[in-house]
């Protein structure tokens, strides 16, 4: 099983309010599964046209994958933070400090 920093840091997540979701290209099959393996407890939404990847800047050239980007987006949807550069294994407590301030 992969390392998940944002499903591990879930109550610390929660604490602060924060409702987390996954978006990538693979399909709603391919998301069930791996959701399923990684034991997520957080939604993952499927974008297999890239139209949200597109959207948000993280599709890479014209391949259908995107970049493992976070977003911190406030309730009135405007952009807070944006992670670049994702640590599978430190990212939970990245997302929860930016939270806290």
């Amino acid at each position: 099983m992969e390392v998940c920093a944002l499903r591990d840091a879930a109550p610390d997540l929660q604490d602060v309010g924060a409702k987390v979701f996954g978006i990538s290209t693979d399909d709603v099959a391919a998301q069930a599964a791996f959701a399923k393996a990684e034991k997520l407890n957080y939604p993952l939404l499927a974008d297999p046209e890239g139209v949200a990847a597109q959207a948000y800047g993280v599709l890479m050239g014209r391949r259908p994958f995107a970049r493992r980007v976070t977003f911190v987006v406030d309730p009135d949807g405007k952009i807070r933070h944006v992670f670049r550069k994702v640590n599978v294994r430190k990212h939970g407590a990245e997302v929860t400090a930016i939270l806290k301030e």
